[in-house]
């Protein structure tokens, strides 16, 4: 994930000069609007990975919204002082994510009781030491921890200190005497040793956890962990639950901008012994609690296949075959026995893997140049595939339209704003085609649209080198309309410079060459959002001959999360309707009321024609289920005007009850949020016999599913 979609902090790279373009006049659609289905016309089938999701750890993304753990900075990994440390400087390009700052351990008693030990330390660099006193409780607190009335609450500790130290771990969530749960921890012995803790909460709070004891001497706390007693595995319930019904297909992870300066090999093992580190991508702590087993657990939990990314940044093949071996080798392979030892004896075997994260960025950790990258691809590519040759390996592209607008520095290098297909330093996609052709089995690209924004070439001519990334955009005045289909242009962009390289690189067919478009976002979580998404869907089923996998960002994003509780947001609700309605057999669409030409010039993230159906203003896809019982039809009007659409179907005949799925909301903002009425829903209407025409509401996202006669 760029670090320019939260934090947005890089360059700008622009492939050209410029161009003048006429802007086209608004279409006008005709006074009925007549879309012709033939079903004799089947595409590709549309691959479960194309619903699939992204995620990386990011700060405390992943923490927050699936791990079940509750204290923060467990390892000791931050000083331990009442006094709030400055904020770290941070990394150009590096960012943090809102709403989920880490909480911090401070002392109970003088500060300087309290004093991070480097000598034998239990994980990591160093271990909190307590210097104790007689009368007076000494020790650690960590506040603002989310508790729920009469939930259990399960976890450990490890400590360690003077023999006859009296040690209490309590829990509080009030200030009065009653409102908190002690225990009384077993003598301390001068070696670490492990202590069960259960506590339960009697109100709903955000409570304490403390650590205090009185004594002589000292005490060492090694770590701790708190959990809900209802957990999966380790994971919350809540979001658990709602993931596994979405059927997402796959998820890509664990990077993302994370995955180029992480080692892998401190992820795995004892959870209390793998060290915190910095994660300078998002310049957060990762405790490395959600290290490679457990993200096997979670694909197994809510049903996806996983697709990881190894470190192409700063890894290398070799990190990179043994983490292969580690996930899929036999128990006879090193570090498949070693994944045995870790408690898994079962090879995950993971099918799908990506080689890298953006390389082609200079936010990305081990950023270089196209051609370098394509010798280092085939390193990775060989090294892999002599571990494990059945499995899928997805070289990181970047298409002239992604080096174009989020690339490398080299605006004012380029004198002509022309696709530089063929260009050793600005078409990377292109390298890789060129230079490691047979060292990869599909190819990723990334796309983030700007909200309200599109990329001038001129603008970003003008604009010194090394400017910020956003720096090459300008305000764009969008209708509803518009906006909505601003995403779905993007991958329509791809799929016309895709059709160039078949042209130049035409044995991509022979060898079945495909497209992952594994990143992408746009926009925020309400009913407008929806219908771009809902376009975004669209499109890329009309691409199903080599698009083959997708993965928004982030997968968590289809939720809307407390620290206690989660919901479905607007995109949840979205990916639902289409994931369980929709069909899996494209069938050609044509109609008589074309998408209006494109008004800028097509160039970086504009394309040549407009995305869409010919059914402006309408955009839709049909396809058939696989059993060919029903034809299902998606339908998304993103204007103010209920709009006619006539439907002539070919090659089947339509008899029996029909039904179609409506997405709708209150207004365009509409959001659904934990513990309120929700704002967007799916509403169900039987519709009779297959109707021969449809009036299709305003702002609304609509699947039809009509019978197939005979079937």
């Amino acid at each position: 994930m760029k670090a320019k979609i939260l934090m947005i902090v890089g360059a700008v790279i622009c492939l050209g000069g410029s161009i003048a373009v006429a802007q086209q006049g608004d279409a006008v659609a005709p006074g009925k609007i007549t879309a012709s289905i033939d079903t004799q016309q089947v595409a590709a089938p549309i691959s479960k990975y194309l619903y699939g999701g992204f995620i990386e750890h990011g700060g405390m993304l992943m923490y927050r919204s699936l791990w079940a753990e509750m204290i923060d900075d467990r390892k000791f990994y931050f000083p331990i002082t009442s006094v709030e440390p400055p904020a770290p400087p941070r990394r150009a390009g590096g960012g943090g994510f809102r709403g989920m700052a880490m909480r911090k351990w401070k002392p109970v008693g003088p500060d300087d009781a309290v004093t991070l030990d480097e000598d034998q330390p239990f994980v990591g660099d160093q271990s909190p030491r307590i210097a104790l006193d007689a009368s007076t409780p000494h020790g650690i607190v960590q506040s603002g921890i989310p508790l729920v009335n009469g939930k259990q609450y399960n976890g450990r500790i490890w400590l360690r200190g003077t023999p006859g130290a009296k040690v209490n771990v309590t829990l509080s969530w009030g200030s009065g005497a009653n409102d908190k749960q002690t225990i009384a921890i077993a003598p301390l012995t001068a070696q670490y040793k492990k202590f069960p803790l259960s506590f339960t909460s009697k109100a709903d709070a955000e409570g304490a956890i403390e650590i205090s004891a009185t004594g002589t001497g000292n005490i060492h706390v090694g770590t701790l962990s708190l959990m809900p007693a209802d957990n999966v595995e380790g994971f919350r319930p809540d979001t658990i639950a709602l993931l596994k019904d979405l059927h997402s297909g796959m998820w890509r992870l664990p990077g993302g901008n994370f995955i180029s300066d992480w080692v892998w090999y401190n992820s795995i093992g004892d959870i209390d012994k793998r060290p915190p580190v910095l994660d300078d991508a998002w310049h957060a702590m990762q405790t490395n609690d959600l290290g490679m087993d457990e993200l096997m657990t979670l694909c197994r939990l809510i049903g996806v296949d996983p697709y990881i990314t190894v470190n192409a940044g700063f890894g290398d093949s070799h990190s990179a075959a043994q983490e292969v071996e580690y996930l899929n080798g036999s128990v006879n392979t090193v570090m498949g026995a070693q994944r045995a030892k870790n408690g898994h004896p079962e090879p995950y075997n993971v099918k799908m893997w990506n080689m890298g994260n953006e390389p082609y960025g200079s936010w990305q950790h081990g950023h270089t140049y196209p051609n370098y990258f394509a010798w280092k691809n085939n390193e990775f590519y060989r090294a892999m595939k002599k571990v494990d040759p059945s499995i899928t390996l997805i070289a990181s592209g970047a298409m002239p339209d992604e080096m174009t607008v989020e690339g490398q520095p080299r605006a004012n290098d380029i004198a002509d704003p022309q696709v530089h297909f063929g260009d050793p330093k600005l078409d990377w996609t292109g390298t890789l085609l060129k230079e490691s052709f047979g060292n990869f089995d599909g190819l990723a690209e990334h796309w983030y649209v700007r909200s309200g924004k599109y990329f001038d070439y001129e603008h970003a001519k003008s604009i010194p080198l090394h400017s910020p990334i956003e720096a090459g955009y300008i305000d764009l005045p969008e209708t509803t309309l518009e906006w909505a289909r601003h995403p779905a242009d993007r991958i329509h962009k791809k799929s016309e410079e895709w059709a160039e390289y078949t042209k130049r690189f035409p044995q991509m067919i022979d060898k079945k060459i495909f497209l992952s478009i594994d990143e992408y976002g746009y926009g925020g979580g309400s009913l407008k959002s929806d219908l771009a998404y809902g376009m975004i869907l669209n499109e890329m089923f009309r691409h199903t001959d080599y698009l083959k996998m997708g993965a928004y960002t982030m997968a968590t994003s289809t939720l809307d999360i407390t620290p206690t509780a989660s919901t479905y947001n607007s995109r949840g609700v979205l990916y639902k309707m289409y994931r369980e309605h929709f069909g899996t057999l494209p069938v050609a669409v044509s109609g008589n009321s074309p998408q209006p030409a494109p008004k800028r010039p097509p160039y970086g993230d504009q394309p040549e024609t407009s995305s869409g159906s010919a059914t402006y203003p309408l955009d839709m896809v049909a396809a058939l289920t696989d059993d060919h019982k029903y034809l299902t039809i998606a339908v998304v009007n993103a204007t103010e005007k209920e709009q006619k659409l006539d439907l002539n179907v070919a090659g089947v005949r339509l008899a029996g009850p029909s039904t179609q799925w409506q997405l709708i909301g209150t207004s365009l903002d509409a959001e659904n949020h934990v513990g309120q009425p929700a704002q967007i829903a799916v509403k169900e209407i039987s519709l009779g016999d297959a109707p021969s025409a449809v009036s299709v509401a305003p702002n609304t996202v609509n699947i039809y599913r009509l019978s197939v006669a005979g079937q």
